[in-house]
């Protein structure tokens, strides 16, 4: 049994951690230097129990930016819901080898074909129907807090497959998450946030929600508290309905949101699921986490989450009439709140 912290920090690190801008003049380009890839500095490692399933990480350090790959040994069923006005994403397929996470907006998403490249390669190049390696992607737009224009590419994609391993998942300013950032009400509120992860075990269903947290939004604490973001001149933070509710004084001077913004997030379960309930699973999970995000899937974010299943575990039996499982709702209750510490690590 692997408990779930359902208690509001009492240790919480609130020095700001501000961000700077990018002028976007001159940038720096993958083609303008040899660019090799490093596994990057977590702040910490959350480990968790699940066989078959992988976590790899790579960065380009003079981005930063970076990929996070989780891969499934046999592959993953898996359903995929997004949200907002800038979805990045790439694959959309419903059974994956692989996810790729990663920075470098739309162009970061090369990274997902490195990791499709490195594992047939692995296997020894087969092109049969069965042997295709189908590995989907979304992206984070990182440009705003750094000044180059490098981003996740094939090779990037490669050394995140290279560093897989089992049972640990990097978690801070590391991998997709190297150059994150949250809170953006205005260029000067903007915060670090990063990368997160959670692992819960209830008997035999396991969950690991993993996230990458990019939001245009604020992350909240379980009592309200605003944790990371908007970053007020005193030091404080404060609730981003201020600065919506300010927006529509005709009085006072209003800096509009920050664009380029997106959280993109993976949890895996080992419940056999059936196709609806798992696309049924993935709703609930992402809509919870409006309430560690806020705002969350606005028109300035392109939220994405991909939630796999590797079909190990059958669920509680119910009465057959009913068309939905009630014990899907509660795995959906168990992984949302599993998402919600994972997003607090990833600012922590």
């Amino acid at each position: 049994m692997t408990p779930l912290n359902l208690l509001p920090q009492t240790d919480w690190d609130a020095a700001p951690r501000t961000t700077e801008r990018s002028s976007f003049a001159g940038l720096e380009i993958n083609d303008d230097a040899v660019r090799t890839p490093v596994p990057g500095t977590p702040r910490d490692v959350v480990e968790f129990d699940f066989p078959g399933v992988r976590v790899g990480v790579a960065e380009y350090a003079d981005g930063p930016t970076g990929t996070t790959v989780i891969e499934f040994e046999g592959g993953a069923r898996t359903a995929i819901d997004d949200r907002g006005g800038a979805v990045g994403i790439t694959g959309r397929y419903g059974y994956n080898s692989a996810i790729a996470l990663t920075g470098g907006s739309v162009q970061g998403l090369a990274a997902a074909s490195g990791v499709t490249d490195a594992i047939m390669a692995e296997r020894g190049r087969k092109t049969g129907f069965a042997d295709l390696v189908p590995v989907s992607g979304a992206c984070i737009y990182d440009f705003a807090v750094r000044d180059n224009a490098i981003t996740p590419d094939n090779a990037l994609g490669r050394a995140a497959h290279a560093n897989a391993v089992p049972g640990r998942v990097p978690i801070g300013r590391v991998g997709a998450g190297v150059a994150a950032s949250c809170g953006k009400m205005s260029p000067t509120s903007t915060e670090w946030a990063g990368q997160g992860a959670a692992f819960v075990q209830v008997g035999e269903l396991k969950v690991l929600a993993i996230v990458v947290v990019n939001a245009v939004g604020v992350v909240m604490d379980r009592d309200g508290r605003v944790l990371r973001g908007n970053l007020q001149p005193d030091g404080s933070r404060r609730h981003p309905i201020v600065d919506g509710m300010l927006a529509f004084d005709p009085t006072g001077a209003v800096t509009p949101y920050q664009s380029g913004n997106t959280t993109i997030s993976t949890v895996v379960t080992n419940a056999k699921l059936s196709d609806v309930d798992l696309a049924q699973l993935a709703t609930q999970v992402h809509s919870s986490m409006h309430r560690a995000i806020q705002p969350f899937h606005t028109a300035l974010d392109g939220d994405t989450l991909f939630l796999a299943t590797t079909d190990e575990v059958e669920l509680p039996s119910f009465d057959a009439r009913q068309t939905l499982s009630p014990s899907v709702a509660s795995v959906g209750a168990i992984a949302s709140e599993a998402m919600w510490n994972a997003i607090i690590e990833s600012v922590r």
